[in-house]
Formats: C-alpha cells, structure tokens, sequence
C-alpha cells in the first residue's frame, strides 16, 4: 500500500521545512538569517523593487526582525554567502560552493555555444582580456567595461540590459563558469572579481566526486521539499538534469527512501512523489504555522515551482510584468498573501518613496474568502510591518483597492 499524505499535512511539512512555521517575532540576528537561508537551501536574488527587492521580502516574511544589513555582512564580510545561480540568480550557503564546481564545468560549453559569436576580437579572445583585466585592476562592473553610450572597450555600448556588449557577456560567462565571482552589488548592480579573491579557500579548493555530488544534489533537495518527484527535486537546485534525480531516486534503498501519494488541494488525483521513510510522522508533527497575515514575495519557495503550488495550495499565480497592462487580470507585480497555511489573496502595492508612502491598489480574495473585518485587520497589521520594514512614513488605501469580485 502507497501512504497517501492529506493536503494539509503536506502544506504545513512543506511550509515547515522552508522556514514558514516558526515565530515571526523572534529576535534573530546575521548568524540566525544565516541558518535560515541554509534551511531554505537558497534565496532567489531580482532585480524588481516596487516595495523591496525579492531576496529582503522572503526572509522578512519569515522573521519581521530581519535586516538588509545581515544579509549584506554575510554576504560581503563574512563570505558565508555567495551569489550564483540555481534556476535563477541566487544567494547561497558558501559551503555549498564546492558542488556548484560541477555546475560551472556542465555549464561552460553551454554558455559557449549560445555566447561564442560576441566580440569583434572573437568570444576566447574577450574573455582572456576581461579576465585579465579584472586579475590586474581588482573588482568590476559591466559599466567600467563600456565607454558612455556610443562603443566600450570591447564593442558597441547598450541601449537596454536586452543588449549586452561583448564585455559584460564575457563577465556573465566568467561568472556563470566559476572563474568571477560577484564580490558585492553597488545599486544593485554586481561587482565581480576573481573567486580566489572572493570564495573562502577552504570552499573554492574542496572536490567533490560526480556520484556524490548526484546524491548532494537529490538529498539536500528532498530535506527541503519533504516530498517531491524526481523532476522537482532535479528543478530545486537546478544543478542536475531529471534524468539522474530519476537514477538516484531508483537507486535508493527502500529504508532510505519510499513512494507516497500526495493529496492536491482541489480534489484531483493525488500526486505520486518520493520522500524518506518516516515522512507520515514529520508531517503529522509539522508545527502549526502563525495564524497571522504575511506577505509573500512572487519569488518565495513555496512559490517557485507554480505547479507544485497548484496542487498544493490550488493557487494559480504568474508575475504579469511582461503581460500588457489592459491583458493583465491582476496588476505589475502582485504579492500573494499567506494566512496560516492557506493562501487566501494577492495584493497590488509599491512603495512611493518620494512621498514616503506604501500605496495599495488592489486587493483580491481568493476563491470562497471574504476579507471580514478581522481578515482586514490581520493585513492591516501586516502591511504597518511593511511600512516599517521599507522606511515608509504611511500606508495609504487607495480607493476601490478591496476587488470583492472573488469573494
């Protein structure tokens, strides 16, 4: 018989395992934001910031005494943390850096092929200068490489981050392969310099051998899902393809490793995944998460994968960015709302910084939920965190912002 794990169970593992179920308020400081990140295996890194860039709202959504500054110390100080890339650009533990040694090498004729035709001296040629400018003058930005406006050092300069010149793809190549690292960001844009230079080097120096970067890879996945498919734990990291998470997951040994059935939020056909032997008790104990309103970044874990967020939480949610303003069904960029362990809205809000306001333009219940007075009040008190935590001097409801059509 395949033990079938309820809907709530498994949200609350889940949410549980990415850091969602502990206290909010508790008093952390860099070392606790630290444990968290290694918890959540990564946070994904964007550039948006209609209220606070991604990184900041996941794990300000997870603990309201986080600071921008922790992360900066951990990342820029204490090198605890590196910035590379799983699915997309990523902070990451730094001990974790060797096992990314294995994505640089299956990454680098990949990025070669799609990047070779760049620069006039050819693709080889612009990344030896790059990467001999940078070893001789110490960190650079993609900017320092390009003349104003009309042509760089190595080519035509840029009209748009669509239209890279040949020196900042030989630093997005270099990077991506291992030989740069991003030693800090300056108005959000990445300063690299030579990984010696940046990378512990008890970190950049370790090996690790293929197999048991494989099992890493599909393990420490499945300590962070709780339960997943071969393709979902081969997605998390996104350093494996899901051919070998299938060749790992069909390897284990029954005592390491079982089949279960996952029930999806909308009734359908529950979902059949991998996960350790005693998944039923972690997820009979997971802990009940806080009753209060959170806000919830486009790009929070529980999130990423979408359809994996469909079945678990029948959420069905894209970012509209890209989609035209009169096609969009919500708004820019619309921030899922957690209540406990349901999510029950999404709301349209940016922060106005010359008139130090948080202005809220939209509000939409999710199917068969009312905002009553108590639910406005949770999210009250959410977005006065909100206000806070982005130096805000006032919240402001913009009329008409609660769209009851779904209620």
């Amino acid at each position: 018989m395949i033990p079938v794990i309820n809907n709530s169970d498994a949200r609350r593992l889940f949410m549980h395992l990415q850091g969602l179920s502990a206290s909010p308020s508790r008093k952390i400081g860099k070392d606790g934001v630290l444990e968290m990140i290694e918890s959540m295996g990564f946070v994904q890194v964007d550039s948006i910031n209609t209220v606070e860039r991604a990184h900041h709202m996941i794990l300000f959504s997870r603990n309201q005494t986080y600071r921008q500054k922790y992360l900066s110390t951990l990342l820029e100080r204490d090198r605890a943390l590196f910035e590379n890339w799983t699915h997309d650009a990523s902070i990451v533990p730094t001990r974790f850096y060797p096992y990314w040694r294995h994505r640089f090498v299956r990454r680098e004729p990949v990025l070669r092929e799609r990047w070779r035709k760049w620069g006039r001296d050819g693709f080889q040629g612009n990344l030896d200068q790059v990467l001999g400018h940078v070893r001789d003058h110490g960190p650079v930005r993609s900017r320092d490489m390009q003349a104003p406006r009309d042509k760089g050092i190595y080519g035509k300069g840029s009209d748009g981050w669509w239209d890279w010149h040949p020196s900042k793809t030989a630093l997005e190549f270099l990077w991506q392969t291992g030989s740069l690292a991003v030693d800090r960001r300056e108005g959000f844009q990445k300063v690299y310099d030579l990984s010696e230079r940046v990378i512990p080097a008890n970190h950049l120096n370790t090996q690790v051998g293929g197999d048991d970067f494989a099992h890493w890879a599909c393990s420490a996945a499945l300590d962070r899902l709780g339960f997943a498919t071969a393709g979902e734990l081969a997605a998390f990291w996104d350093i494996i393809s899901p051919s070998e998470a299938k060749c790992w997951c069909d390897r284990q040994n029954p005592k390491d490793l079982i089949q279960v059935d996952i029930e999806s939020a909308d009734g359908s056909k529950p979902r059949r995944a991998f996960a350790r032997p005693d998944v039923m008790e972690q997820a009979q104990d997971a802990p009940t998460l806080p009753s209060r309103m959170r806000v919830l970044s486009p790009f929070d874990p529980v999130l990423r994968d979408r359809k994996r967020a469909l079945r678990l939480f029948n959420f069905h949610y894209r970012i509209e960015v890209f989609v035209p303003e009169p096609q969009r069904q919500y708004g820019y960029y619309v921030f899922p709302l957690l209540e406990g362990e349901r999510l029950v809205g999404r709301i349209d809000m940016k922060c106005d910084r010359k008139q130090r306001v948080l202005s809220v333009t939209g509000l939409w219940p999710e199917q068969g939920v009312t905002f009553s007075k108590g639910r406005l009040a949770r999210l009250e008190s959410e977005l006065e965190r909100m206000r806070r935590f982005t130096d805000m001097d006032h919240v402001v409801f913009l009329n008409g912002f609660l769209n009851d059509s779904k209620s």
